[in-house]
This record gives structure tokens, sequence and C-alpha cells, in this order.
């Protein structure tokens, strides 16, 4: 009997859509089907229309785009859940998919995860007044250099790390023209490559801290079950197995920046073999494969993928 590989479920967050997404799923599996339509009662619109046939300015808007690609995520692990006995060791999530990481290891109720993401979609849009905000992308500095840069072109305004994504990569968010500061000093510095995201809001910064608040009093409702599947947090980069923490932990998710790269490396420690991205894209799997040689990486996103899980 071979020995089982060690095995994680990643999950996408935002950037991740695309139009079409789910299609062949929904038309091919039943549980796929129920899922949708699960997503679609909780939060009252159409929302297959949206994710098979777009429009994609529609489908970019944050409220539609969460829970649009949770919905998908999780229509994704039904069908691998009970077409395969593949099943994960451990689970993340990059900012929005660590609710569908939730639902994975049962924590979250699907229907409650959906409803909680379309209003974080929305509170996050509102937080921060169109045109104010900023993201840009800094490749080839190391984190310290980026936070330190970032400190230095404040200026009394907000921009800090809102990602560390791995292979030198680091998202920054903050106010509109802190940002431009940042990624103008950030090429000053010898960055490889500066890129201004054309992104609706400033995510995982400080002028989120009326989002957090507005949902801190939405999952005060929600009720978190124990779970046996430790879940790696985006605020900690770590295993979180305690229900408990779960709703604290999201709270502050909103505000802190992702530490993706550190995540991975955990389970990498853990000795985590195999990580099957689940969900739409490959935008995970890329950066892992620039985060750890070691691990193989995979992902799950169309029928036609069943074929690669083989007999796991």
């Amino acid at each position: 009997m071979t020995k089982k590989h060690k095995v994680a479920f990643v999950f996408p967050g935002q950037g991740s859509q695309s139009v079409g997404m789910g299609k062949e799923l929904y038309e091919q599996f039943p549980v796929a089907r129920e899922v949708f339509q699960e997503a679609e009662e909780a939060i009252g619109f159409a929302l297959r229309d949206l994710c098979f046939s777009g429009p994609e300015s529609d489908l970019k808007l944050t409220e539609n785009t969460q829970p649009a690609i949770l919905t998908t995520s999780v229509a994704a692990l039904r069908v691998l859940q009970s077409e395969t006995r593949l099943r994960p060791d451990w689970v993340a999530g990059h900012s929005l998919g660590e609710y569908s990481a939730l639902v994975c290891v049962g924590a979250l109720e699907f229907c409650d995860a959906v409803r909680v993401v379309r209003e974080r979609g929305r509170l996050m849009q509102e937080a921060v007044p169109p045109g104010e905000g900023g993201m840009g992308v800094v490749l080839g500095l190391e984190r310290d250099a980026v936070q330190s840069l970032c400190q230095e072109a404040s200026n009394g305004e907000i921009v800090s790390p809102a990602n560390y994504n791995g292979g030198g990569q680091v998202v920054i968010a903050g106010s509109k023209h802190a940002v431009a500061r940042a990624i103008e000093l950030a090429k000053a510095r010898g960055a490889k490559k500066v890129l201004d995201l054309p992104v609706s809001a400033p995510f995982h910064c400080d002028l989120m801290r009326p989002a957090a608040e507005g949902l801190k009093r939405i999952l005060s409702d929600v009720v978190i079950k124990p779970f046996s599947v430790g879940v790696v947090t985006n605020v900690e980069a770590d295993v979180n197995l305690d229900a408990d923490r779960v709703k604290s932990l999201l709270t502050e998710q909103t505000v802190r920046p992702v530490r993706w790269e550190e995540s991975i490396r955990k389970l990498d420690e853990l000795g985590c073999q195999q990580v099957w991205e689940v969900g739409p894209g490959k935008v995970l799997r890329g950066l892992i494969k620039r985060i750890s040689a070691s691990m193989e990486v995979e992902n799950f996103a169309t029928p036609q993928d069943l074929a690669r899980v083989g007999a796991e």
C-alpha cells in the first residue's frame, strides 16, 4: 500500500473570475447545479447568468465578484468531493478564498458564506469613495523594503502592504496619492516591475476599517461549527482549528495583509506534498510554484480536470 500524499486544498480570491466560469460543471453535475441554486436562493439574484454569460463589467463589481467566485469554487469542491476520494489534510484561501476554505471544512454553511461575502463585497466597495483609493504591485523588492517605502510615501495618508504573494511580489494598497508616491519610490529603489492595479477599492489596508466593523456585525449572527481540518489563515499564516476564533480572524483579515507566501511555507513545513487550487483560474497555482519548488500543484475548475485527480 502506497503512502498517502499530504494534500492541501486552496481557494482563489478576487481577480480569478472570468465569464463562463462554472458553466461546464453546472451542466454536467447535479451537485454543482445545487450549489448555484442554493446561492441564488440565498442572495436573490441570477448568479449563474452573471457567471456564465457576464457581462464582464458586472462580474468585476466587487459585490458580485465575491459571491460569484465563492459559488464557483464551492461547486468545483462539491464535484471533487462527489467524484473522487481526494480529501485535504489542510485548507487555505487567498482573501475571499478563506470563506471557501471554511465551507470546505464545514465551519461555515455555504448559504451563510454566500450571504456574508455578498455583504463583504458591498461593504468593501462602500468603505472608500470611488477614485480615492488605489492598489499597486511591486515586483523584485524585499518585503522589508516595501514596508519601508510605504512608510516613507505615506505623508500622513494610508499606504501599506496588502498581499505578500511570494516570488518577490508585494501588493500595496491605500490612498490614491500615497500609492502613487510609493510606486514612484519603488521604481527609484530598483523594483524590477511596478504596476498600478485597476481595482475598485483598496483592499487589506486601514481604509477598510468601516468594512471590518460592518462585517463584524454581519458575522455576529452566523454560526461557526467545529471543524477538524486545519485552516491556514491569511492573518496569521498559521493553522487554526478553533471555531471561536474564526469570526475575529475574518474581521481582521479585511484590514490586514494577506500573508500568502508564509501560508504556503507553513504548508510546506507541515509536510504538504500536493496542493489543489479548487475554483476558477490558476492564479494561486502560479504563485505557489514561485514559492515552493517541492510542492506538486494542480488546479480543479472544469470536468476535464477530473482526469488529473487519478485514483487519489
